[in-house]
């Protein structure tokens, strides 16, 4: 995604072939018909910007899953759905899971029963032990199952508490207000969550505001900065323009077949929810913009009359000054002009001062001999002639 310029030039029109009349001159007995091409110094709009192509997303999208295997009992959601936050999406089977509960609590009865009798052994041994009427060995060991039968219970209220909470996760609720994107199950389905968390729903926060993941060329993205203004265009709608505005420069290159690349962030407003999550956007990245200047191409600039045709010498007896000029044609001669340029989209120029709206400025001149032997070129004829290339051969007085 290289460099690309738009502009916007209203009514600058290139006047290529219209204005020989009166331009003939003569030095000797030869005489040159001379041709200048002169443009027009409209107002208009000079944008220079960065093209790329990228994707369009939620800004925020939550990947709804389970944390226990089951069947899937009951969908609650489907494709669309708008969902609040807290809503019921599935449930699952919670036979498996009511039956480890259940065994759970078992296990800590036992183990609570388990420690109310070591416990009255403890606290028997220990008075025995203190009158000296008990071994050492022996008080340890009664110690040391009180201890065990403590750790017992607080194991059994662990595993009791793990297995209400899987049971809880039975039921999958949205954690987020949005819209469904995508449903991955259906009922009657197993998931099996033992490795990897699978995924039920996808869900999108707001679909009324959306984001560009656009890939941008490392010899562009210097010139990208956070708030510029984005336009960009989808398939989908063809003629129509969207509005974004860059959030986000990411850091991190993305490397491909050799091409580097930089991910930039767009959020762009979607009221009317016609961009979809999925879309191909091409993106135009607005690097500098005016709006309403005096404009000429850049062609007027590099313009300096011919000193090797009679006729030429005649047009101008005036020199430019130092620095950016044009050459203003009154109908007659061609007059040096000192501007003040501004910014260029390597077609157009913006002129700050020294320029008139309505003036001619002058592009080029040509002489009858130029186009003579420029009719003379020999073309192949296997190579077809590039559509709206035309020469105007003006006769020699």
């Amino acid at each position: 995604m290289k460099m690309k310029r738009i502009t916007k030039i209203i009514g600058i029109a290139i006047l290529a072939t219209g204005i020989t009349a009166g331009i003939v001159f003569g030095c000797g007995a030869k005489k040159d018909a001379l041709t200048i091409d002169t443009a027009v110094a409209e107002k208009g709009d000079i944008s220079l910007t960065v093209t790329a192509t990228g994707t369009i997303e939620a800004i925020t999208t939550v990947e709804v899953g389970t944390q226990v295997s089951g069947v899937i009992e009951k969908l609650y959601a489907d494709f669309n759905s708008v969902v609040k936050k807290g809503q019921l999406l599935a449930t699952l089977d919670e036979t498996m899971l009511q039956a480890s509960l259940d065994q759970s609590k078992a296990t800590l009865m036992d183990a609570e029963a388990d420690l109310n009798f070591q416990k009255t052994a403890y606290h028997r041994s220990k008075a025995l032990f203190d009158k000296n009427l008990v071994a050492q060995g022996d008080f340890d060991q009664v110690e040391y199952n009180y201890k065990r039968a403590l750790a017992s219970v607080a194991n059994a209220k662990a595993a009791l508490q793990r297995n209400q909470v899987n049971l809880d996760y039975a039921s999958i609720y949205s954690p987020i207000d949005g819209v469904v994107l995508n449903r991955a199950v259906d009922e009657g389905q197993t998931v099996a969550a033992s490795f990897n968390t699978p995924t039920l729903f996808t869900i999108a926060n707001d679909l009324t505001r959306m984001q560009v993941q656009a890939d941008v060329d490392e010899a562009d993205i210097g010139q990208v900065r956070p708030g510029q203004r984005v336009e960009f265009t989808v398939d989908a709608f063809t003629g129509e323009t969207f509005d974004g505005t860059v959030t986000e420069i990411r850091l991190q290159p993305v490397i491909s077949s050799n091409v580097v690349t930089y991910t930039v962030i767009v959020n762009a407003p979607n009221p009317e929810k016609k961009l979809m999550p999925g879309m191909t956007a091409s993106i135009t990245v607005f690097i500098s913009e005016v709006s309403s200047v005096v404009a000429v191409p850049v062609k007027a600039l590099r313009f300096e009359p011919p000193v090797d045709y009679d006729s030429a010498k005649e047009l101008t007896m005036e020199k430019p000054g130092k620095g950016p000029h044009v050459w203003v044609h009154d109908g007659k001669q061609l007059h040096p002009r000192t501007v003040e340029t501004g910014l260029s989209d390597g077609i157009h120029i913006e002129i700050k001062s020294g320029l008139k709206t309505g003036e001619k400025v002058v592009l080029s001149v040509r002489t009858a001999e130029t186009a003579d032997a420029g009719e003379k070129t020999v073309s192949s004829p296997f190579v077809p002639k590039r559509p709206g290339s035309s020469k105007t051969k003006l006769p020699q007085p």
